[in-house]
């Protein structure tokens, strides 16, 4: 067994996309940051799409830059958000890029699929929270052309994979965000599917993380130096799945939040929750690590906030001006539950002016508009800490799961006001970070496949011991019950 693992993590996010080298051994565990790489869609004959080509150069410079940092750089794993994909015909070409989840192509279609097929139904197979953009309504809006003409179905992080290896699957925890998949069974909702008249053999094999995917093709190691050394691991492939790897809880007694541009509020779970209570309240049972569930459901996160400093600096401002830590400390003085929203409106959902959407949703529910910058931000952060609290509430409500602590992971961890309000909206203690869970969460998936480490238990110890954790107690003074009702 080696001692230490060189694996880098490529992690894929909705705006860029950033490759981590890490080196994990019984007793450290430790990643920087050796490229980042922007993953802007792109607007082709009026739909929202990825470049693909863009993202996988940006993949194999990172795998480069990691290979010329350590030598000894021995694997890569791949994550990614979830739900889109390629199509790939007869010879595994892509058939057009993937179209972006916020697409409007989807509009409508969700709603159509409930009505026909009723939600108990549609719950009971695939336990997954209503989201216009799952993969089930993306692939009914498809092109009829492109879908006759598909051979091959490949979610992001797989289709990343393909144009490393050329291994063709379906990761298990990426597999279970699509509505397409069956989970009590494990496999794909082929009935479902086929009611819905979807051509099922479009679906690969599924296969469970910690699944070798193979070596480079020989054009990308001469690319990034490698000498046939690295391999593709398979990696918990959807970014949530990854970060709760990484949470560094001692026990079950735990809930959860993987906060970046989504929040995902939830606990995790031996079984899935199919209750028609559960439904209603449109929780999903996304498969995790060990086959365990991650019960939750998605909270706007900080998108409202990531559109505001990109309208401010679409106004031609100075970095100054916007500064976020300043925003945030000014926020931070604002009174508190002066103005809140619906963290989970689907009037932001969309990209665009996302100032004057709040001030509006402010104004329409007959509260204060927030008409200064700080005041805007402690709007968005107090609406966020409240969405938080409702959806641990109602996890530990719908699930009987028992909770001490809530565990913040990802890039809202570093925002300590975010943290704090968490922490008093909840009642609970926070204990904020790592906030590169999902990078860690890939890495420790890695060294598992490796042997350097045996359970998700030791991973979680070894985070506990390595990465820098802060502690939140809630604090009194600030009567946030009348809000969560």
């Amino acid at each position: 067994m080696t001692e230490t693992l060189t694996a880098a993590a490529a992690d894929l996010g909705g705006s860029s996309g950033r490759v981590m080298l890490g080196h994990i051994g019984p007793d450290h565990l430790d990643a920087e940051l050796v490229h980042r790489f922007p993953n802007r869609p792109a607007d082709r004959d009026g739909r929202l799409v990825w470049d693909v080509d863009t993202l996988l150069d940006g993949v194999v410079a990172g795998v480069a830059a990691a290979r010329a940092a350590d030598e000894s750089l021995a694997c890569v794993g791949i994550d990614s958000w979830a739900v889109d994909y390629g199509l790939l015909d007869s010879d595994g070409s892509l058939l057009g890029p993937p179209v972006h989840h916020r697409d409007s192509r989807t509009d409508g279609i969700m709603d159509t699929v409930r009505q026909r097929l009723g939600d108990g139904h549609l719950y009971g197979i695939t336990g997954l929270q209503f989201l216009p953009f799952n993969t089930l309504y993306q692939l009914l809006a498809e092109e009829e052309d492109r879908l006759t003409r598909a051979a091959t179905m490949l979610l992001m992080p797989d289709l990343v994979v393909h144009s490393l290896t050329g291994a063709v699957g379906a990761e298990r925890t990426n597999a279970s965000t699509t509505q397409l998949y069956d989970v009590v069974t494990g496999e794909w909702a082929v009935g479902l599917a086929r009611e819905l008249g979807l051509p099922v053999g479009i679906f690969p094999d599924i296969y469970d993380p910690g699944t070798p995917r193979g070596s480079l093709f020989p054009a990308i190691r001469e690319r990034v130096g490698d000498d046939g050394r690295i391999q593709v691991g398979g990696v918990a492939s959807h970014d949530t799945a990854s970060a709760i790897v990484a949470v560094p809880a001692e026990n079950r007694r735990f809930a959860y939040i993987s906060c970046g541009t989504w929040s995902l509020v939830g606990v995790e779970l031996d079984a899935p929750v199919l209750s028609d209570e559960s439904a209603t309240a449109n929780f999903t049972n996304e498969v995790g690590v060990d086959g365990t569930i991650r019960y939750l459901r998605n909270v706007m996160g900080l998108w409202p906030l990531q559109e505001c400093l990109r309208k401010w600096k679409a106004q031609g401002e100075s970095a100054r001006t916007i500064n976020l830590g300043e925003l945030v400390q000014a926020a931070a003085r604002e009174p508190a539950l002066r103005s809140v929203f619906d963290a989970e409106s689907p009037e932001l959902t969309p990209p665009g002016d996302m100032p004057a959407r709040i001030r509006k949703l402010c104004a329409d529910a007959g509260q204060p508009v927030p008409e200064t910058r700080p005041a805007l931000v402690r709007c968005i952060l107090d609406s966020l800490a409240l969405g938080h609290a409702r959806t641990v509430r109602d996890a530990i409500r719908l699930s009987g799961h028992e909770v001490d602590v809530v565990h913040l992971v990802g890039g809202g961890s570093q925002n300590e006001l975010l943290a704090q309000l968490t922490a008093d909206a909840t009642g609970l203690p926070v204990l904020a970070g790592p906030s590169e869970a999902t990078a860690l969460g890939n890495l420790l998936v890695q060294a598992r496949t490796a042997g350097i480490i045996r359970t998700r238990t030791e991973g979680r110890a070894l985070v506990r011991a390595t990465q820098p954790i802060t502690r939140f107690e809630p604090r009194s003074g600030i009567d946030w019950s009348g809000w969560l009702d």
